[in-house]
């Protein structure tokens, strides 16, 4: 035996891919720090679809995965927008479907996306210096399910995506739901849904 190798063998038949499980997240209070509810896409990779795949390629992409959100990217490393679980399931599908005449198949993500340029965000910088109330309070003024986080880094530099609050998470780590009203805030805002 040649103990300069490391021994080898052939796969067994119903040999399965190692599944990730998601970090068990540590409680929070609403005086914790508010990184400590902030997905930090720098750590964790970014879940992604194409603006062109189906809806429910993306539902299916969402599933596997176990999130809620997904980036959209056309090409990487730039973000299009995000789609969620309320973009497959709410009104702008009905919208499309009742614009076009086109079935709930024939949708695309790109139809029902949220494009980044619609969405609002919160820094890096700001956020190491806040807790999770303020997170909380935050989003219920935003009327989001999802908060990102952007990093400005050094002078000059283009803002990057760090990171993706999300109440779901923060219910999970602080054991109680709580509440956020999703609203459009801006004219513009609406007149993008209703023209999808």
């Amino acid at each position: 035996m040649n103990h300069d190798i490391l021994p080898s063998f052939h796969f067994p038949a119903g040999t399965r891919f190692a599944q990730s499980k998601p970090t068990t997240a540590e409680s929070v209070t609403l005086a914790s720090p508010a990184l400590s509810v902030m997905t930090d896409l720098a750590l964790v990779r970014a879940a992604t679809v194409r603006p062109e795949e189906s809806l429910l390629m993306a539902r299916e992409h969402m599933i596997h995965q176990g999130v809620r959100l997904l980036f959209v990217v056309s090409e990487m490393p730039c973000v299009d927008g995000l789609i969620t679980t309320l973009d497959l399931d709410g009104e702008r599908p009905m919208q499309v479907i009742a614009r076009r005449g086109v079935l709930y198949d024939d949708l695309v993500v790109g139809d029902v996306m949220s494009p980044l340029s619609s969405l609002d965000a919160v820094g890096m910088e700001q956020l190491r210096h806040a807790t999770v109330a303020k997170v909380i309070a935050t989003i219920r003024h935003l009327g989001r399910r999802h908060m990102l986080v952007v990093d400005h880094g050094q002078d000059g530099q283009t803002p990057v995506l760090r990171g993706v609050i999300s109440q779901a998470q923060i219910e999970r780590q602080l054991g109680h739901p709580i509440d956020v009203v999703e609203h459009a805030h801006n004219f513009a805002e609406i007149s993008a849904s209703l023209s999808r």
